[in-house]
């Protein structure tokens, strides 16, 4: 059996620019799905995180501290070698619960993954986001859809910079 590399599987370097040790500048929206047209009051809050590769670049883990907000948490993407997608799956010291994955793929944008999710007792489809990624940064913004997809409300960004 072979294993698998960037010769075989150029998705395989997709999240390579994540892997490393980041500080991250949160904007969390203190009140989601309120549709106060703009209006937003935001929590800003620092976290540290660090990245790293598994199986050969099929997989990374990703683990965040928060110490200002009492919790960590954790991301586990895989790559789906037929499908050429990436799958999240995000886990926090609150609750211990693997939320449902979100799936997509990189375009020269960046990388925009969406699932089936929750709030609270709302159905949504959660969209994750990776834009402006360069060498030393990069932002993850999270957006809920509670009417189907057809308009979004940004809930969620963090600003990474290399530590």
């Amino acid at each position: 059996m072979s294993v698998a590399s960037s010769e075989t599987i150029p998705q395989i370097r997709d999240f390579d620019f994540i892997h490393g040790r980041w500080n991250v500048a949160h904007r969390r929206l203190k009140i989601r799905g309120g549709g106060r047209d703009g209006v937003a009051d935001w929590d800003v809050f620092d976290a540290v995180a660090s990245c790293e590769p598994r199986l050969g670049g099929l997989a990374n883990i990703e683990e965040m501290s928060c110490p200002a907000r009492g919790w960590s948490g954790m991301a586990v993407r895989t790559l789906d070698v037929a499908s050429g997608e990436w799958s999240i799956h995000w886990v926090n010291s609150l609750d211990g619960v693997l939320q449902p994955p979100v799936r997509g793929r990189f375009t020269a944008d960046g990388c925009t993954l969406e699932g089936p999710d929750t709030d609270g007792d709302r159905p949504i489809i959660a969209r994750y986001i990776w834009s402006d990624i360069r060498p030393d940064s990069a932002r993850w913004s999270q957006a809920f859809s509670y009417d189907s997809g057809a308009t979004w409300e940004v809930n969620w960004i963090m600003d990474f910079t290399q530590a």
